[in-house]
């Protein structure tokens, strides 16, 4: 798999810009702020329909403009696929569009898999250093890498958790009136004394069935999410030991385990690596969201389910955050990318499009000519640098060079 072009208009700083594109190396050079990165940005985003510089699709628009627009030309076993994303942010355009050969489709989601790139940059440092919100992204990210259809389940779960949250922050009052009556209940009926009070109102009724509704929704969708984060550890964790150690020349048993925000024996069988039943997880779900039920309304946020997990990083028996010096982060951070890029290859049976951005500044010489020596048979790798003596020569002297210089791309002979 490989982009032979890719073409952006009105994209971060660019009015347009075209880049060719060829199997092997290409590498983009430029001072910071000139436009090198925008450009692999975008690929990116033809593969992920996100950006992994900001969180929502306001700033990839050129200022001044409504929409922004990325083509790319994708070849896959030997056919050609053009991939058009139309990103809108004015109130007159509409949500964004998808074309697929030029067709529109129902839904820009219907792209994913389409192309597939596998991107390492600065900001990975926080998979290993940062919240636990980065280590979840990753995984699910990958998860739709894998197989597309997890955006949708992904996209699922945002749904009932916001509705579920939304509730229990509008209905507070009324919730937690609800449960001072059954406690009110349970005290009168111990002490035989009979209680006056109205012991829950229609109100209460209404609200408590609601949030059982939205359990029942969350348990549903968390399970699927839970169980494929689950077993896309299982798969990941071998390609990542293998590669932290390639990466920095040492054994470390870098490790990687996953921590459930589920009642603590299901926690801890989860943290020692077991992957229980779809059925199961859904069962427990339900216990753990029961289980804390006072807590939540009391808070008025959801405190279990996927979106309140972690996966903790390990070097032998310590965790890396914390522990771990800044040159073992990079291995660890760069290890990650490398597993994902293994699993995604093994998975597919081609390659994903390599993307490195401004790494190789931030890397030592050894790290350096061993990331360049693990990445030589890659089908294609994109490559940003400040200095064209960031990248190793075993990289750039094989492949193609362009020069970029406030957004003008030029190629260098």
């Amino acid at each position: 798999m490989h982009l032979r072009h890719l073409t952006v208009t009105d994209f971060r700083s660019y009015p347009s810009a075209e880049l060719p594109l060829t199997p092997g190396v290409t590498t983009l050079i430029g001072l910071n702020g000139q436009g090198k990165t925008n450009l692999v940005e975008a690929a990116g985003y033809l593969a992920t329909l996100g950006s992994h510089r900001v969180a929502g699709d306001a700033p990839l628009v050129r200022a001044g403009a409504q929409q922004a627009v990325i083509r790319g030309a994708v070849i896959r076993a030997g056919r050609e696929t053009l991939v058009e994303l139309e990103i809108n942010t004015g109130r007159s355009s509409g949500r964004n569009r998808a074309r697929l050969n030029r067709s529109p489709v129902s839904s820009p989601r219907e792209v994913l898999g389409t192309l597939r790139t596998v991107l390492f940059a600065p900001e990975d440092l926080g998979l290993v250093k940062g919240d636990p919100s980065e280590r979840r992204r990753f995984l699910d990210e990958l998860l739709v890498a894998r197989q597309p259809r997890w955006a949708g389940v992904r996209s699922d779960y945002e749904k009932v958790l916001r509705q579920r949250n939304a509730l229990l922050k509008s209905a507070a009052p009324v919730l937690r009136r609800g449960v001072r009556s059954a406690n009110r209940s349970s005290t009168s009926l111990s002490t035989g004394s009979v209680d006056k009070d109205v012991d829950a109102t229609d109100s209460v009724s209404g609200a408590l069935h609601t949030l059982d509704v939205w359990n029942s929704q969350l348990a549903r969708v968390g399970a699927q999410l839970l169980y494929a984060r689950l077993r896309l550890i299982r798969d990941l964790t071998p390609y990542l030991t293998k590669a932290y150690d390639e990466v920095s020349a040492a054994r470390s048993d870098a490790c990687m385990a996953y921590r459930s925000s589920l009642r603590e024996e299901m926690s801890r069988a989860i943290a020692a690596g077991a992957v229980p039943g779809m059925d199961e997880l859904h069962d427990e779900l339900l216990a753990s969201l029961e289980a804390v039920r006072v807590n939540e309304i009391e808070r008025g946020i959801s405190l279990v389910g996927p979106h309140r997990d972690d996966v903790v990083l390990t070097l032998g028996q310590l965790p890396a955050k914390g522990y771990a010096s800044h040159g073992e982060s990079w291995s660890f951070a760069l290890g990650l990318r490398l597993a994902a890029y293994q699993l995604l290859r093994h998975d597919l049976g081609e390659d994903p499009v390599l993307i490195l951005d401004d790494v190789f500044a931030e890397l030592d010489s050894g790290r350096r000519e061993r990331l360049a020596m693990l990445i030589a048979d890659c089908e294609q790798v994109l490559i940003t640098a400040a200095f064209a003596g960031d990248v190793p020569a075993a990289l750039s002297s094989s492949g193609t060079t362009y020069r970029v210089t406030l957004g003008q791309v030029v190629r260098v002979d």
